[in-house]
């Protein structure tokens, strides 16, 4: 038996036990009215071939089949891509009574090229295998579009499906690309069709199996139809491109390769230019919106956009030329201008512009265009108004925005019933109408925008406002310390009457005078370089800063008594390190009668040190240190300002370290002062 017979014949046997099975089995009849179609046109399709070795009629039969199997594979394809009701990209094609025609006109021409290809390259005999190179290409991206816009959870059912039917179209391609190629169709490729097409049958019968009545979640993305649509649009110019080329090599005689090489590189160049043009793709997104979709925006793809535009530009830099950039990327526009009130009655003033002009003018706030905007809160399109003012009321626009020609739209920039700004857009790179859903969507993304400006204007104010709040907080401490200052000569001069012919109290006196000088020096540095800290970080001998501290607080009774390990150092800033523990002593020291005692003990504890203020004095309740102890300007002395206890919280938390209380009333207090041994 003749090879090519046995091929079409298995293609016959395979598809018309998947048709049949299709057709009379109870479970499967409700799959697919088209993909029963497909296979049983298939099966007839492969024993038209093998009929047609030996008979003309049969392959003319062949010929017809082929073109109605190719239908009824593409129409099964786009049934299942239909089935969650989204637009497809080949809906131009599928709508309404189109089908018919086109297909009624493909077996038309192909009983055309039936009676008219006697010689092998014969224009009717080319246009016969481009015809099917088109189909084969269509069935391609059908099946291309199916399995990329099906939800993952639903490409499981479909995936050997798309593969088996891709097997056909594939094999289809390259055999009649190959027959383009070299003028004629290979006979080895024409008697393995039937084989190969055969084995796409298990490969569809898996997803049979797998998928009840072809129900799918499928989504169209407009970059997906964009992409493939240019793919698909680049390589029928390609194959138009070919022919041409083929044709100028026939006439062309001696120069003809010259003039076809000639040729393909100014198409390719032609093609790149296109490929490369923001106008053409912008026409192309334009004509998709228009014939392919519902809606002429895929809101969340735009969202997503504006979005990422906005947040590329750092928190204080190009913020408003990225606001402009967003907004004109909606509608294709090639570029704007930003206006913005700085404070409320000044007037707006352009903050920055983006390929366009703009005059450095101020628009009062009380102009007829911000009047418009705040009460209607409409999108002004000026090319609208300059033939029809009146379509916008009582507006009367701005003589210096008229005159500009490149002005196309204005967009307010809305919070809440306040006009924050706008934004004056230049006409798009390509004819965009504008209607109510490109209005709806600048008025929306103008809102969105607003918000995000205002935050930005809050952040600022914020970063002013804590300037200001760490300068008032710095100056708190200040005063706390100057408070503590003159509480030590105060105290000193109380005891002068007692003590002054003292020898041992006139050094103490000379000392602690010393140091309030050296204090009060530090305290006016760090009101003139504006800092909290007033020094850099540094090395600090723990026992010895305690020492010093202690020795400052020599006026108080009870006298402190220090216990602990030596050599102990960190990093800190050691100025504030010693104001801190110093109001730990000197709380404790304030808290506690003359004849109690106050012990500082410092102690190492692996990665952390431990600075430990302990007295017997009066003590607090727990209802005092939760709700009182760490709260600034709130004290019970009466020359308190509540300060110190809060700058020690302050510091262990800012310095990764902790400051733990324990205290009974009339039994004293414990504090444990926590901090991390930063090593240099």
């Amino acid at each position: 038996m003749n090879l090519l017979v046995i091929s079409y014949l298995t293609t016959a046997v395979f598809f018309s036990l998947l048709g049949s099975g299709l057709l009379f089995n109870l479970k499967w009849q409700q799959r697919s009215t088209a993909l029963t179609a497909a296979c049983l046109i298939t099966a007839f399709w492969g024993l038209t071939n093998a009929l047609g070795v030996h008979s003309l009629f049969f392959q003319f039969v062949s010929e017809l089949l082929e073109i109605l199997r190719d239908a009824m594979w593409l129409a099964f394809t786009w049934e299942v891509s239909s089935a969650s009701g989204k637009s497809r990209p080949l809906e131009f094609i599928t709508s309404g009574s189109r089908p018919r025609f086109f297909f009624a006109a493909l077996i038309l021409v192909a009983v055309y090229i039936h009676f008219s290809k006697p010689v092998p390259v014969s224009f009717p005999y080319l246009a016969y295998i481009f015809m099917h190179v088109v189909l084969a290409v269509t069935g391609m991206v059908s099946i291309e579009q199916l399995f990329r816009n099906a939800h993952p959870d639903s490409r499981w059912g479909i995936k050997f499906m798309s593969l088996g039917v891709g097997i056909i179209f594939s094999y289809d391609f390259y055999v009649y690309s190959d027959a383009m190629l070299f003028r004629h169709i290979d006979a080895s490729l024409w008697i393995a069709r039937g084989f190969v097409d055969a084995f796409a049958v298990p490969l569809i019968l898996v997803s049979v199996i797998r998928n009840p009545q072809w129900k799918l979640r499928v989504r169209t993305s407009r970059q997906v139809v964009f992409h493939t649509m240019a793919l698909f649009g680049s390589g029928a110019y390609l194959l138009v491109m070919a022919a041409a080329g083929y044709y100028i090599r026939i006439i062309g005689g001696t120069w003809g390769a010259v003039l076809q090489i000639a040729f393909f590189f100014g198409a390719t160049v032609l093609l790149l230019i296109i490929f490369f043009s923001g106008g053409a793709r912008s026409k192309l997104r334009v004509m998709l919106s228009k014939h392919f979709f519902s809606y002429k925006y895929d809101y969340r793809e735009e969202w997503l956009r504006f979005t990422r535009t906005l947040l590329a530009s750092k928190p204080n830099e190009q913020i408003y030329e990225a606001a402009i950039q967003a907004i004109a990327a909606l509608v294709e526009s090639t570029g704007g201008a930003l206006w913005m009130e700085q404070e409320v009655g000044t007037g707006f003033v352009c903050l920055a512009h983006h390929n366009m002009a703009m005059p450095s003018l101020i628009v009062p706030s009380r102009d007829s265009m911000i009047r418009f905007l705040l009460r209607s809160k409409w999108v002004i399109n000026i090319d609208e108004y300059r033939p029809d003012p009146e379509k916008y009321g009582d507006l009367i626009m701005p003589d210096w925005l008229l005159a500009l020609d490149t002005a196309w739209l204005v967009v307010p920039l809305m919070l809440y019933e306040q006009v924050l700004g706008f934004i004056v857009l230049a006409a798009p790179r390509t004819e965009v109408q504008f209607n109510w859903e490109v209005s709806d969507l600048l008025k929306a993304a103008g809102h969105q925008l607003a918000s995000h400006l205002a935050q930005k204007r809050a952040n600022d104010a914020l970063v002013v406002a804590k300037q200001f709040d760490s300068f008032n907080r710095m100056s708190a401490f200040v005063v706390h310390e100057l408070k503590n200052l003159i509480m030590q000569l105060s105290l000193m001069v109380s005891n002068a009457e007692k003590h002054g012919n003292n020898p041992e109290f006139q050094a103490d006196m000379l000392l602690t005078v010393e140091n309030s000088v050296q204090k009060m020096n530090h305290l006016l540095q760090q009101f003139h370089t504006n800092s909290a800290t007033g020094e850099q970080r540094k090395v600090v001998e723990l026992y010895a800063l305690l020492e010093e501290v202690i020795q400052e607080k020599a006026a108080y009774r009870p006298t402190p008594r220090l216990s602990g390990d030596r050599g102990i150092t960190l990093v800190a800033n050691r100025e504030m390190l010693g104001r801190v523990i110093g109001h730990l002593i000197q709380n404790a020291c304030e808290a506690t009668q003359n004849e109690g005692k106050v012990d500082v003990r410092l102690k190492s504890m692996g990665e952390f040190v431990l600075i430990e203020v302990e007295d017997n004095g009066k003590g607090m309740d727990e209802n005092f240190i939760r709700e009182h102890l760490f709260r600034p300007f709130d004290s019970t002395k009466r020359s308190g300002m509540g300060i110190g206890a809060y700058e020690c919280l302050t510091y262990a938390h800012e310095s990764g370290g902790t400051l733990e209380v324990s205290s009974v009333p009339d039994r004293g207090s414990l504090f444990k002062l926590t901090l991390p041994l930063v090593k240099p």
